[in-house]
């Protein structure tokens, strides 16, 4: 870190910047060794965790493009992760849910990026872990 001008040191933001992008660069490279990206996991998490969604709830809610969304879910799909049915409320809609194969497979992407994690946040403690992620959480939950 000594070749990093102190005057960027100095600002949290900064900070935030550069650990934020190694862990999305570590997490996109692990995933990337199964062919998947971060919006696979994303997009198995929302369904997951709060229940079916059409194609363009998830994207809303991901904030990601409609187009990107379809070549996501055609991919994970085609992997058995998820499904498209018909909005039984609304004939016209199409619904997307998870299966059981697609929970498995999340489970196993979290593990590699809390395995991740914990070498990112190697030298913190048990109680230095828990309350940077108690103060990112205030952050990223402020309106």
């Amino acid at each position: 870190m000594t070749d990093i001008p102190p005057t960027l040191t100095a600002l949290t933001a900064y900070l935030l910047s550069r650990v934020g992008k190694t862990a999305r660069g570590r997490v996109a490279a692990r995933l990337g060794e199964r062919d998947l990206r971060f919006w696979h996991m994303s997009m198995l998490a929302a369904l997951a965790d709060f229940g079916p969604h059409s194609q363009r709830e998830l994207g809303a809610r991901l904030g990601i493009d409609p187009s990107d969304v379809v070549k996501a879910l055609d991919e994970l799909t085609a992997a058995g992760w998820a499904e498209r049915t018909r909005d039984p409320a609304d004939r016209r809609k199409v619904r997307v849910v998870v299966t059981p194969e697609g929970r498995a497979a999340l489970a196993g992407m979290v593990r590699d990026t809390e395995s991740l994690q914990d070498e990112l946040l190697a030298p913190l403690n048990p109680r230095e872990r828990a309350r940077l992620h108690d103060l990112l959480l205030k952050v990223f939950d402020r309106p």
